[in-house]
């Protein structure tokens, strides 16, 4: 079974790194978990700056 850290409605901040320097940084809410990947848990998040939606992986986040 695989073990999410987060779930719906948490609010979390987006690290930003070379690997995902495109992508903004900031304060998202968990919107849904989506199917784990090759690379570990993954989540629909919303940005709280421009509610834009994307999916992000759990190695990215941070409790906010």
């Amino acid at each position: 079974m695989t073990d999410y850290k987060f779930t719906a409605g948490d609010k979390v901040a987006l690290v930003t790194n070379s690997a995902n320097a495109n992508v903004r940084g900031g304060i998202y809410t968990i919107i849904r978990r989506m199917p784990a990947s090759s690379q570990g848990c993954q989540y629909r998040a919303k940005s709280a700056l421009d509610s834009h939606e994307r999916v992000v992986d759990e190695a990215q986040l941070r409790r906010a």
